[in-house]
C-alpha cells in the first residue's frame, strides 16, 4: 500500500511538474510577442494615403506573419478629422479604398496600449519622421519612458522590450545616414535634370530645434549630383523661402522642378508650396520671374526611401533583441 501511495505521489509531482513546465514556456512565449507600430504624423488627404500605407506593407514584408505591424497617427487634428469621417456614409462610399482602421486611427500611446492588452510586450516604435527634430524627441521620450516602468514583480511590467526606430536622416551620429538618403533622391534629380531645371525642395524644418541639417542636405546634394543645382528650404525654421530665393536669384535661376521634402505630399505641399495664395512658394517664384513646375508626390512613393525606414526598424530590433520573424 505504502508503495502504491508513493507511486501516486510521485507521478501527481510529475503532472504538476509538466504542468508548471508548460506553464513558464506560455509566459516565456507571451514575454517574446513582439509588434511593430509605425509613427506617422498623419494626412487628411486620402489621395496621399498610398505613402504611408506602402510603408506599412513594406514593414509587413519585412517582418513575420504573426507580427502585427499597427499605424498611429501623432497629429490631434489630423485623428479628429479622421474619427468624424467615422460616422459620414458619403464620405465612406466615395472612398472605398481607405482602410477601415483609419477611422479609429489612435496616437502612439494608444496603439501600444492596444498591443499590450492583447499580450504583446515587445514592440519596436518606427518614425516616418525626416529628421530627429522636436517630434522625435517627444516620440522617444514617450516609449523611453514606458520602457523604464518598474514594477515589484517582473511579470507585471507592462512591457517586455521596447525599440525606437531612427528618423530617415538619423539621429546624433547621422552623417552616413544622410549620404544614404541623398542617393535614394536621385529619381527627383533625373526628373528635374530631364526638363534642364533647378531641384527645389520644401522641408518641413522645426523651430523648436532647427538644426543645419538642411543646409548639411543641400551640400551634399550639390556634391553627389554636380550636374544638376538643387536648393532645400524648409516651413519652419531655416532654409527658410527668402534665403531659396536669395540663392536663385544670386544663381539667375529661371526653371525650378518643385518637390516636398515630407513623407506625404499632404496640406504644405498642396497649399504652402503649390497653392495660389499669395504667399505659396509656387507664387513666391513666379513673382520672382522662375517658372515653376510642381510635383505633389511624397517621400513614401519612394521604394529608396521605404528601404531606409524599414532598415531603420530592423537595426532598432536587433538591438533590443525583439525577434520579429
Amino acid at each position: 500500500m505504502r508503495k502504491f501511495i508513493t507511486s501516486v505521489v510521485v507521478l501527481l509531482l510529475a503532472v504538476s511538474g509538466a504542468f508548471a513546465a508548460e506553464m513558464n514556456m506560455e509566459k516565456e512565449k507571451a514575454k517574446e510577442k513582439s509588434a511593430v507600430v509605425i509613427a506617422a504624423f498623419g494626412t487628411t488627404y486620402e489621395s496621399t494615403l498610398d505613402s504611408l500605407l506602402k510603408i506599412e506593407q513594406d514593414i509587413r514584408a519585412a517582418v513575420g506573419k504573426d507580427v502585427p505591424v499597427r499605424m498611429a497617427f501623432t497629429s490631434n487634428i489630423i485623428r479628429k478629422v479622421w474619427h468624424e469621417r467615422q460616422n459620414d456614409a458619403a464620405y465612406k462610399a466615395e472612398h472605398k479604398n481607405v482602410p477601415a482602421y483609419l477611422y479609429e486611427v489612435k496616437n502612439v500611446l494608444g496603439t501600444m496600449a492596444d498591443l499590450q492588452n492583447a499580450g504583446y510586450r515587445n514592440i519596436v516604435v518606427q518614425p516616418t519622421y525626416l529628421t530627429s527634430g522636436e517630434e522625435f524627441s517627444d516620440l522617444k521620450a514617450y516609449v523611453d519612458g514606458l520602457d523604464s516602468i518598474k514594477t515589484l514583480k517582473d511579470k507585471w511590467k507592462p512591457f517586455n522590450k521596447l525599440a525606437t526606430g531612427n528618423p530617415i536622416t538619423g539621429n546624433y551620429d547621422y552623417h552616413e545616414e544622410l549620404e544614404t538618403f541623398a542617393k535614394a533622391l536621385e529619381k527627383d534629380v533625373d526628373l528635374a535634370a530631364a526638363s534642364s531645371s533647378a531641384l527645389v525642395y520644401m522641408g518641413h524644418g522645426n523651430e523648436h530645434l532647427s538644426t543645419g541639417i538642411y543646409y548639411e542636405l543641400e551640400k551634399l546634394l550639390n556634391k553627389t549630383y554636380p550636374k544638376t543645382k538643387i536648393y532645400v528650404g524648409t516651413v519652419e525654421g531655416h532654409p527658410d523661402l527668402d534665403e531659396v530665393v536669395g540663392k536663385l536669384k544670386a544663381d539667375k535661376v529661371k526653371k525650378i522642378t518643385l518637390k516636398p521634402l515630407m513623407i506625404v505630399a499632404g496640406d504644405h505641399a498642396n497649399n504652402d508650396m503649390a497653392g495660389d495664395e499669395e504667399d505659396s512658394w509656387k507664387t513666391v517664384f513666379v513673382k520672382a520671374g522662375i517658372k515653376v513646375t510642381p510635383v505633389l508626390e511624397g517621400l513614401g512613393e519612394n521604394p529608396e526611401v521605404r528601404r531606409i525606414i524599414v532598415d531603420n526598424m530592423l537595426k532598432a530590433a536587433a538591438e533590443a533583441d525583439i525577434k520579429l520573424k
